[in-house]
């Protein structure tokens, strides 16, 4: 049986501007909470030896210069690379112009997929095919999907995008899906 985790919008070490107000906030806790996410989801992975692990944007939180940020991500992916296990990671809106992200290289187990056009990835040893893009700037506003490739037969495909849902007034739409409901009659 196949199996992966997924994970998106882990935004480590995000600054998290506006705590501080509030006096009785947990602030310390509540920063490491990122931190810890990606432990989890690390110890989640390897307790289940999962094939693969997809990571859909925004693991970094905008143009943050702290390389110790990195090289957290780097141990923790480091920790996959002796279980063998690979990842696969887009950028998102947020991680898009990350100073960290592009100089300084993780583990050769993780992959981040072009910025430039949909890359497909095919899994050595499972039948499985990973579609996606990264974000090569914060704002990305045309439908990425619509120009990823088609399924490869055989295999199980998975599209990896990083978006919002058109339409929703109470947040930004990036790399948007126009999502509509089905009519009545399509619904059968």
């Amino acid at each position: 049986m196949l199996t992966f985790l997924h994970a998106a919008d882990l935004h480590l070490d995000s600054p998290l501007r506006g705590l501080s107000r509030h006096e009785d906030a947990p602030v310390e806790a509540i920063r490491g909470a990122t931190r810890r996410a990606l432990i989890n989801l690390v110890d989640l992975a390897l307790e289940k030896q999962v094939d693969f692990v997809l990571i859909a944007g925004d693991l970094y939180d905008g143009d943050q210069k702290d390389y110790a940020t990195a090289l957290f991500f780097n141990q923790q992916m480091s920790r996959l690379k002796e279980a063998a296990i690979p990842v696969f990671a887009i950028s998102g809106n947020h991680d898009a112009a990350s100073v960290i992200s592009k100089s300084l290289s993780p583990p050769d187990n993780v992959k981040f997929l072009s910025v430039r056009k949909p890359e497909s990835v095919p899994l050595t040893g499972l039948p499985v095919t990973i579609h996606g893009q990264g974000f090569a700037t914060a704002s990305v506003q045309e439908n990425l999907a619509i120009g990823y490739p088609g399924a490869v037969p055989d295999c199980f495909n998975i599209g990896l995008l990083h978006t919002s849902l058109a339409g929703s007034a109470e947040h930004d739409t990036y790399a948007c899906l126009l999502y509509t409901s089905p009519s009545p009659r399509d619904r059968g």
